[in-house]
């Protein structure tokens, strides 16, 4: 037989790259067995509805001399309820945009923040959107096909909606 090592110190250098090979290897694969850190993870797209909840009070009719009593609203806390989407049959409504009683899921609940801002992780469907106040449930908008405050959540996607509670404005 053969000596595939022309001298002792080709064998050592051989034997040397071999097992750094194993102890490398070894390594890498235990390495892609480990769970990826928190920072290291990829995130996933937020998926839901965010918006901005606000109150109109006042006179917000048009006139050259009129000044608009906070145009824009103020921003206020309120609790969101999100329905399964809500045809105007299927929820018991009162005057001025309320309503007594939703006969549809409650899907999930969120609080706006002191800026009037929320957001809610949900997943892909139609639903319909309420904000509690103390006359009950409030929504103000509804589509051509009778749904109340219709809203979509789309694959992989942030819907963003503004919640007018206007009742108590005019128009």
């Amino acid at each position: 037989m053969r000596n595939i090592c022309s001298t002792r110190w080709a064998c050592n250098l051989s034997a040397w790259l071999i097992l750094v090979s194993l102890v490398l290897g070894i390594t890498y694969a235990a390495s892609a067995q480990k769970p990826l850190s928190k920072k290291a993870a990829i995130k996933a797209p937020f998926q839901g509805i965010c918006g901005t909840v606000l109150f109109k009070s006042g006179n917000h009719m048009p006139g050259p001399d009129m000044p608009r009593a906070g145009a824009n609203g103020r921003p206020v806390q309120r609790e969101v309820l999100i329905y399964e989407l809500t045809s105007l049959s299927q929820a018991e409504a009162e005057e001025d945009g309320f309503y007594s009683k939703v006969n549809r899921k409650l899907v999930k609940k969120a609080k706006s923040d002191k800026n009037g801002k929320f957001c809610v992780a949900l997943p892909v469907g139609r639903y319909s959107l309420f904000v509690r106040e103390e006359k009950g449930l409030y929504a103000n908008l509804s589509d051509g096909q009778g749904n109340i405050f219709p809203i979509e959540v789309k694959k992989n996607r942030k819907t963003d909606t503004t919640v007018d509670i206007t009742y108590a404005a005019v128009f």
